[in-house]
């Protein structure tokens, strides 16, 4: 491990950490490091089949109406300022990879191929291998990582931030040998990705456990919107997780979603949150654990989606001949850690970006395809905040209430309180635990909630977290479900006290949206004494 403070440490190797990363080393010359639990191309950016969203026209009228589709979507609280900026400097984001070596689809004219999306009012999505973006992405930036970063710590899991004089200096980890060490750094970015684990049914890889959130909440610094989890619609309904995503590109260019009886039943281009409902509320009527998606209407299928393809002949199915059963499944946290415009938070010297962070962008409910946008867009802006020599927050973008600087969007300031346990139960099974929570939050705390089954789901949560203990570096695989429960208990905490159905937060006890509710809720941990 490097003993010498590093100019940046960037905490996990998806899109948003691995630009920050390169942008850090290659155009400000700053020492950065990259640590990730896994390796580094095995970030969640690597699933990621939807595509980036961005105007690329670049012409006012196409950049405004991104700007449009995104306030739509987030059901009121996105913060227009962070929608501004994402969707300003996105072309210019997505031009930077395509200088790196990105190679995205193009007609047969050389341009790029632009897919329509779900809440998207026009074609405005570029896609790489039909539904293989993710895995283009994090090729073109693990390889330019590995040239510039002056230090790579790859299977190391960070347990926790290291504080020093109100100020984070540094993280503990493990590394794949089980030692210990502190990595320091004088600016330290989580882009740890999301928390998708929390759930039984979900898109995300066995990494996605919530790690920065975690770690930020018990360093004392504010995370709000975690009561905002989006569904996927249309993940392949197998047994088997990470579930296979059937990409909203399949409906963009005209896949149709059935019922049982062969009828559509939803516009299929809808924002998620509705079409997830949709299926949801179609699966309960009709008593059923999927619907069908019907791509049959798709030329060329193969050629135009091998990644999809390739899953759905490994199922043993033929998107040619055969209905696809689909459900939804847990597939993106839409909020995290506030940071203000540059990606700064509560905490100075501490950063966030990309599915870990919440930077106002996605409100309730995020637009298909602005979540790599999202990393490309905000992880540079932290280096250049970082090599201009701002050190702490300023009141901008999701920053801006928490900072006391009146916005249109209020705040909170506390919505509760979790408890962080401080013993370790010994011989407690991490997997048995793990399955427990993840059952709950499925059940209790998924696509619809009450006040009963929030209060049941807490009571699970506080088990695990008992049961999990302190993080410890003795068993990673216990460390990942003290994350989960706290994070799981956060959002839980959020859910109950946000009494009303907004974006992808809906309450069956509460099915209307409060017009006096559009503001965050703010969470902060009660840290043992």
């Amino acid at each position: 491990m490097t003993e010498e403070p590093l100019d940046l440490l960037v905490l996990g190797s998806g899109v948003a950490g691995l630009s920050a990363a390169v942008r850090a080393a290659s155009r400000f010359g700053l020492r950065t490091g990259v640590l990730t639990k896994s390796r580094l191309d095995q970030a969640t950016t690597r699933w990621a089949q939807g595509g980036v969203a961005a105007a690329l026209g670049g012409n006012p009228e196409e950049l405004d109406e991104h700007l449009a589709d995104t306030l739509s979507a987030g059901a009121g609280l996105c913060d227009t300022e962070a929608v501004r900026v994402l969707v300003d400097e996105g072309p210019r984001r997505v031009e930077e990879l395509i200088a790196l070596g990105a190679e995205f689809d193009r007609d047969e004219r050389g341009n790029l191929e632009l897919a329509r999306e779900g809440g998207h009012s026009v074609a405005r999505v570029v896609h790489a291998g039909g539904a293989a973006t993710g895995a283009e992405i994090e090729r073109t930036l693990v390889d330019a990582v590995r040239l510039t970063a002056a230090s790579l710590h790859e299977n190391t899991f960070a347990l926790d931030l290291v504080v020093e004089d109100g100020r984070c200096a540094g993280v503990v980890a493990v590394d794949g040998a089980g030692q210990t060490h502190v990595v320091r750094a004088r600016h330290i970015l989580l882009a740890t990705g999301g928390a998708g684990q929390l759930f039984a049914v979900t898109t995300n890889p066995p990494v996605a456990t919530g790690d920065g959130v975690a770690m930020a909440l018990r360093a004392g610094v504010a995370v709000a919107d975690l009561e905002f989890f989006q569904f996927h619609p249309t993940a392949l309904a197998l047994p088997g997780i990470p579930r296979p995503l059937l990409s909203e590109a399949l409906r963009g260019h005209g896949a149709l979603l059935r019922d049982q009886d062969g009828e559509r039943f939803i516009d299929e281009l809808l924002p998620r949150d509705v079409v997830s409902r949709a299926i949801h509320a179609k699966m309960l009527e009709q008593g059923t654990d999927h619907v069908w998606l019907d791509a049959t209407v798709l030329e060329d299928f193969a050629d135009r989606f091998p990644t999809i393809n390739a899953d759905l002949v490994r199922a043993g199915l033929d998107p040619r001949t055969d209905l696809l059963p689909v459900a939804p499944a847990a597939h993106h946290q839409c909020g995290g850690i506030v940071t203000d415009l540059s990606g700064a938070t509560t905490l100075p010297g501490l950063w966030a970006a990309g599915e870990t962070a919440c930077s106002g962008v996605h409100g309730a409910n995020r637009l298909a395809s602005n979540s790599l946008l999202e990393g490309m867009v905000f992880g540079p802006r932290e280096v250049e905040a970082i090599a201009e020599g701002i050190g702490g927050p300023e009141p901008s973008g999701a920053m801006r209430p928490l900072m006391g600087v009146a916005d249109r969007i209020g705040t909170q300031p506390t919505v509760g309180t979790v408890e962080v346990p401080t013993a370790v139960t010994s011989g407690t099974d991490a997997a048995a635990v793990r399955l427990d929570l993840q059952r709950a939050m499925f059940n209790l705390a998924g696509l619809q909630r009450t006040a009963q089954g929030l209060d049941e789901c807490a009571a699970v949560l506080d088990s695990a977290m008992s049961a999990a203990g302190a993080v410890s570096a003795a068993d990673p695989a216990l460390a990942e479900v003290a994350n989960l429960a706290l994070v799981g208990r956060a959002l839980v905490v959020a859910a109950v006290e946000r009494t009303e159905s907004r974006g992808t937060h809906s309450r069956l006890d509460h099915p209307e949206t409060g017009q006096d509710m559009a503001y965050r809720l703010v969470a902060r941990a009660t840290l043992p004494t």
